[in-house]
């Protein structure tokens, strides 16, 4: 099983962009973190980071080409503007989970909007890097036929 890890712009200032929100772990933190809760379940794991939304939508459509199993997505700033996400997604039919490190709902009035919610099985918020290791056990369960609840 393998799944790719989509990450938005401005990821890979963590540890430096707002750290009272984001955390002071960094993006190698991030990697690191979630390729060892990925190998403990079993799962193959890439990583993709970019501050372009052409190229996630690209690294979106090529996850379909390179047969990935799931795909944890944390499209950033994007995540409140764009269509172009949410139809890739919606485009590949792989299972998809959102993933954003701070609770959205506790933010600015603009982040309670996301237009790739409607084509994801699950969205994990606020629960700092550890919500990408959540979202890889989700996947697995999902995949496996369990229950992803449990």
């Amino acid at each position: 099983m393998k799944f790719l890890i989509i990450n938005g712009p401005n990821l890979n200032m963590l540890g430096i962009r707002e750290p009272e929100i984001y955390g002071r772990e960094t993006y190698d933190d991030l990697r690191r973190m979630a390729a060892e809760g990925c190998g403990k379940l079993g799962v193959e794991v890439d990583f993709f980071q970019s501050n372009h939304e052409g190229a996630l939508v690209d690294a979106i459509q090529q996850a379909y080409f390179d047969r990935v199993d799931g795909i944890i997505l944390n499209p950033g700033a994007y995540t409140h503007t764009s269509v172009a996400l949410l139809d890739a997604v919606k485009a590949v039919g792989i299972p998809t989970v959102e993933v954003h490190i701070s609770d959205v709902r506790q933010r600015e009035d603009f982040r309670q909007v996301s237009y790739v919610r409607a084509a994801c099985v699950k969205t994990i918020m606020g629960r700092g890097l550890a919500g990408y290791v959540e979202a890889a056990a989700y996947l697995k369960a999902l995949l496996d036929g369990a229950d992803p609840q449990q």
